[in-house]
């Protein structure tokens, strides 16, 4: 199941580079500029709950110690608080604290699925920007679309 989700996944995205945010010791990173391969090394499959149908999920699951290996390549956002806002989600926070710091653009929510376009175009590229802990997508929306 993992393979067929990761390789649906990968092939139908609009966007193939990734910005990983993540935190460790209290602290905001970023890697910017990752791929799907690089990304993958910490995807862990889940699945939602019974209420929620009980579909398997990819998430991205980077324990402490993989996060620490990835410092050398991280550039440093400020303190985790940075997340906090009663508005947003975590990861929807890190979207726009990304979108913002590196493109000249106003972050604004939407709604754009994965295989439409990316979450920010950096640098004329369409890019994804995910959290650790964020769900990269479920086995019901690859079969809605891709069968």
């Amino acid at each position: 199941m993992k393979n067929w989700m990761t390789e649906t996944y990968n092939k139908n995205s609009a966007a193939h580079t990734y910005y990983f945010g993540f935190v460790l010791a209290g602290l905001l990173y970023v890697v910017a500029g990752m791929t799907f391969t690089e990304l993958s090394a910490y995807f862990k499959m889940d699945r939602a709950s019974t209420a929620k149908g009980g579909f398997a999920k990819i998430r991205i699951r980077a324990n402490t110690a993989a996060l620490a290996a990835l410092l050398p390549a991280a550039t440093l956002l400020g303190s985790a608080d940075l997340l906090n806002d009663p508005h947003w989600n975590k990861g929807e926070m890190f979207e726009k604290i990304i979108t913002e710091r590196y493109t000249a653009e106003q972050w604004v929510k939407d709604s754009v699925p994965f295989f439409k376009a990316g979450d920010a175009r950096i640098n004329g590229e369409e890019v994804q920007i995910k959290l650790n802990g964020a769900e990269l997508t479920n086995e019901k929306i690859l079969t809605r679309y891709f069968g």
